[in-house]
């Protein structure tokens, strides 16, 4: 990967020998393999046992959970909040297992639309809970630094399952309540 970054120095116009470019393209592998980490992670490891019964059948919400990604058509960055929701089917998360699953899905080359998707379906599944809702909201800096340049816009995505998506008063009651 290094000399391929060496290259791309070169191709820019760059001396990649430079003094402040010499370390460059080793510091750059580092940086992403650090923000691809999710390809090497699994759901069975993130969630790591931390499901627990639970009588509850109340909505749980956690929201405003940074993320960090990176757009697959121009690597690079989009970052935001993700809201999630669900009821309970006799099972709970460990609250932090559901940032995790965030970060493992967000650290991979994503789009939004398909991040927001592969969150709430791991949670489902996981969880086989009544209903799963994923809101994400996001600035794309493919977007604010290249292209139509436009620095305030936000994307927002959601993905609704279960109860979430048949009815109309559990979907409101979600984005309601994370608002």
């Amino acid at each position: 990967m290094k000399e391929e970054i060496s290259r791309i120095l070169t191709e820019i116009g760059e001396d990649p020998t430079r003094e402040g470019l010499e370390k460059t393209p080793e510091r750059v592998e580092k940086s992403l393999i650090y923000l691809t980490r999710g390809y090497r992670q699994n759901i069975d490891e993130v969630v790591n046992g931390a499901l627990f019964e639970a009588e509850s059948d109340d909505m749980v919400i956690v929201k405003d959970i940074e993320f960090f990604s990176m757009c697959e058509h121009h690597m690079l960055p989009f970052f935001g909040k993700c809201h999630v929701g669900y009821i309970p089917n006799g099972k709970i998360i460990g609250v932090s297992k559901i940032a995790r699953i965030v970060d493992m899905f967000a650290r991979r080359l994503q789009v939004q639309e398909r991040l927001t998707k592969q969150i709430s379906e791991a949670l489902m599944n996981i969880l086989g809970a009544e209903g799963v809702g994923v809101v994400m909201e996001a600035r794309h800096l493919c977007m604010q630094m290249r292209g139509v340049e436009k620095q305030n816009s936000v994307m927002t995505t959601s993905a609704m399952l279960g109860s979430f998506r048949r009815e109309l008063a559990t979907r409101n009651e979600f984005t309601r309540l994370i608002r």
